[in-house]
């Protein structure tokens, strides 16, 4: 199945319903997940009822379309559902399921009338499904990080790119443009914004105050995960600054917490913003209900630390492993995760000085980017440490997620020969490329467990990254929820 970029279907088909909600529209290559949640967590705080779309889901396909950050009802999903195909069927838009899936969303907050929805762009922006929110109904519009992902639909630079993405822009409304890595970004997007009418602004950064504690033991029992960063940030919108701790890792989510805080601070000061909400509910938004929404921020899959509820290996006794996941897909989110683990690794050789890293991957075949433009800057964190890391490395498929056939895994065979090309001596445990999914995860982390046990029989520590794919993501976490059943048989 091939991906038709156009507005034609899903506006027919729209255009069967009403939407009238005051929405955030989030774009972006990396980072405006987080945005979304940590939006959402503080609108929640603030005591907003709160929409959020997100792409693609996770474990289900409820957990896309949240309500207080809660997973809408399969009741409520499938009555919503169940309309949208019968519109499909009967204008004859021929939609497709994102299509379908984008219109459900926008249909469950109109039927749960939240006071406020936070709508995360599927890919690129001018021609993604969520782009049909008429311009009434738009309050803000945020970009945040833009890098080379899906060339073959969106242009094969950044710039060309960033023109698709900001293509969000509505006319009289705000547009806020997140820390770019590229600095080309910023002209082009103003550039878009500026042709349609919208008034471009740029997000304004976040202090990080004190110094960082990463301390970490992973063999410790309980395992305790790194603190959270402590941020401070001051805008015209609050009469003090906001300090609060981020429990976010990484340097990156600093970037979308600032793009979030200057979303929220529009919000308070942009007149057809304020025009959009009964005074009180704005003022409900205060210095500490903006403290505490940062604070509740959760956002898994993304830098999460993990004890498993169990071994997986039939009989094991050893303590189960912790895992740090993460959805790192392409070159720069990639980079991002090898950034927090080099910053980690110290902590972790300061109580042994042999310190061995298992990274359990599996990648999406999305042409033109190769498994070895995302595994560099994963596979060589040991060069940027003083102390030599060994690394193991499982490389294994991850499940097609529901509703999405055109989404293919890459072969263990091709992401064993990358991985080989790029760290000669690794050791690698690699799936058959024939093998049943079912089982690939379980059994890379029982290949996991045993390196673990070597390690920690020697005397070092050891810690394991599953990353490479939000889909491999999905399927530990529903393994994890298997491990939870008191009648699991491995």
């Amino acid at each position: 199945m091939s991906i038709d970029l156009t507005l034609e279907r899903v506006c027919n088909l729209a255009s069967q319903f009403q939407y009238t909600r005051p929405s955030i529209h989030v774009a972006g290559t990396n980072g405006k997940g987080s945005v979304a949640c940590l939006l959402t967590s503080i609108l929640r705080a603030s005591s907003f009822k709160v929409g959020r779309y997100n792409s693609p889901h996770l474990v289900s396909i409820y957990d896309c379309i949240t309500i207080n950050d809660r997973p809408v009802t399969p009741e409520l999903y499938c009555e919503c559902r169940s309309r949208v195909e019968q519109a499909n069927e009967q204008v004859n838009a021929g939609a497709s399921s994102f299509e379908l899936l984008t219109v459900t969303a926008l249909l469950v907050f109109e039927r749960a009338a939240v006071d406020i929805a936070v709508v995360e762009v599927g890919m690129g922006g001018r021609l993604d499904a969520t782009n049909i929110i008429p311009d009434q109904y738009i309050l803000v519009s945020a970009l945040t990080a833009v890098d080379l992902d899906h060339q073959a639909f969106l242009g094969e630079t950044v710039d060309l790119i960033a023109r698709e993405k900001a293509a969000i822009a509505r006319r009289g409304k705000p547009f806020i443009l997140g820390h770019q890595k590229h600095s080309s970004v910023g002209s082009v997007a103003e550039e878009v914004v500026i042709q349609h009418g919208g008034t471009f602004m740029q997000s304004i950064p976040v202090k990080s105050v004190g110094s960082d504690d990463l301390s970490i033991s992973p063999s410790s029992v309980p395992f305790i995960p790194p603190r959270g960063q402590l941020v401070e940030y001051t805008s015209d919108a609050f009469g003090s600054p906001i300090r609060a701790v981020l429990p976010l890792h990484g340097t990156h989510q600093l970037h979308n917490l600032s793009l979030a805080l200057t979303v929220i601070s529009t919000l308070l000061t942009d007149l057809s913003c304020c025009a959009a909400f009964p005074p009180q509910l704005l003022r409900a938004i205060t210095t500490e209900t903006v403290r505490a929404g940062i604070e509740c921020a959760s956002w898994p899959g993304r830098l999460s630390f993990h004890t498993i509820p169990r071994p997986v290996t039939p009989g094991s006794t050893r303590d189960p492993l912790v895992v740090l996941v993460d959805g790192a897909h392409n070159p720069a989110s990639s980079e991002a995760l090898a950034s927090y683990v080099s910053q980690i690794i110290p902590y972790i050789q300061s109580l042994s000085r042999m310190l061995h890293i298992t990274y359990i991957l599996a990648l999406s075949h999305s042409p033109p980017k190769t498994p070895e433009q995302t595994l560099v800057p994963l596979l060589l964190p040991r060069n940027r440490t003083r102390e030599p890391v060994t690394i193991n490395i499982a490389v294994l498929r991850f499940h097609t997620p529901d509703g999405m056939p055109w989404v293919k895994s890459v072969a263990p065979s091709k992401l064993r020969a990358a991985v080989l090309g790029l760290v000669c001596d690794a050791n690698v445990w690699a799936a058959s490329d024939d093998d049943p999914v079912d089982n690939q995860l379980q059994r890379a982390l029982e290949w996991t467990e045993l390196q673990a046990a070597k390690c920690q029989d020697e005397g070092g520590e050891h810690l394991t990254v599953l990353a490479g794919s939000l889909y491999l993501v999905a399927d530990f976490y529903r393994l994890v929820k298997q491990l939870e059943a008191p009648d699991f048989m491995a």
